[in-house]
């Protein structure tokens, strides 16, 4: 049992340090969205229109954030909120792949893109360490408050 305990908290590390990744890609997207600056390298797509750019970003920094903020408060509607943004990305990810990406293994990596968000959900919803660390939310509760 200790070891299911380690690597569940393992997952849960691996989580927030690509939560801190995304929101620290979508910050320094939208530096260089804003101002061209590419401090690190370039970010921008030049192959995708800049609406789709810009919702691009939004996206990635509001999910490391929303993350980040949830998981930390123990906010506990934080699953929920992922998995909404979550698909939010995968549909996303999509229009890119299918209408503006050239490269040859933009399939794979969509495919990818969409197993790692599902794994990602599981987990949040599942695991008996995310359950504890924000709670149960019950279908009930989510009626009475709509």
């Amino acid at each position: 049992m200790i070891f299911f305990h380690r690597l569940s908290q393992a997952f849960s590390y691996l989580i927030i340090a690509g939560a801190t990744v995304m929101l620290g890609w979508g910050l320094l997207g939208f530096l260089e969205y804003f101002t061209g600056l590419a401090p690190l390298m370039p970010l921008q797509n030049h192959t995708f229109p800049a609406g789709t750019q810009a919702v691009h970003w939004i996206l990635i920094t509001l999910s490391g954030a929303t993350f980040l903020v949830g998981y930390f408060l123990r906010w506990r509607y934080t699953p929920v909120a992922m998995l909404v943004l979550f698909a939010s990305l995968a549909t996303m990810c999509a229009i890119q792949t299918f209408d503006f990406l050239q490269n040859p293994d933009r399939y794979g990596n969509f495919a990818r893109e969409c197993v790692y968000y599902i794994i990602i959900s599981v987990y949040l919803f599942r695991s008996k360490r995310m359950r504890e660390w924000f709670g149960q939310i019950k279908v009930v509760e989510l009626e009475q408050k709509l």
